[in-house]
């Protein structure tokens, strides 16, 4: 059985509330991340979606991430775990994770991607719009305010780049001190 490591892109990388043994800075290439998705099981809720982050493909484009290792005793409990938890229009997925350590080689890491056709994607709207909605979206999980909010956060304590976050956060800040 080949090792299970899941790569995490929103909230795995500042609330990883699975099991791992290891954890890896790098990125996958060729995708993007973007506050598209609607959720309205943990961010928000039916009728007041929150957004949090998908991906969508990108020539020459990179995402940054985690990948966490997950250890062979704990494999179903986690993806039972993670079918549950991103069960809003989330597939599973197989790419090329290559780590921040140059000295590491590139491996398979399990994504969850939710596509444009699911019915929760809500696409892209302008950024104002998006920081509106996220600032007032409550849902199970807590606020989406604090979604976006933890994952700047993270990108910016481990200097890795999203412009897409930067520029969402940034409009959130503006909304919130007006």
């Amino acid at each position: 059985m080949e090792p299970l490591w899941v790569f995490g892109y929103g909230s795995l990388m500042w609330r990883p509330d699975i099991p791992f043994t290891e954890s890896r800075v790098g990125y996958i290439k060729g995708w993007t991340r973007r506050f598209y998705q609607g959720s309205t099981d943990h961010r928000g809720v039916p009728g007041k979606p929150g957004r949090v982050v998908t991906l969508l493909p990108e020539d020459d484009a990179i995402c940054w991430g985690r990948a966490l290792h997950v250890p062979d005793e704990a494999r179903e409990a986690v993806l039972d775990n993670l079918d549950h938890r991103e069960k809003g229009g989330y597939d599973r997925q197989s790419k090329l994770f290559y780590p921040e350590d140059k000295k590491i080689p590139p491996f398979q890491v399990l994504v969850y991607r939710a596509s444009m056709e699911n019915p929760n994607y809500l696409g892209p709207a302008p950024m104002r719009d998006m920081a509106r909605q996220i600032l007032h979206a409550h849902g199970p999980s807590g606020p989406n305010r604090e979604y976006l909010e933890r994952l700047a956060q993270y990108l910016e304590a481990h200097d890795l780049k999203d412009d897409h976050v930067t520029e969402l956060a940034r409009h959130l800040h503006m909304q919130t001190a007006s």
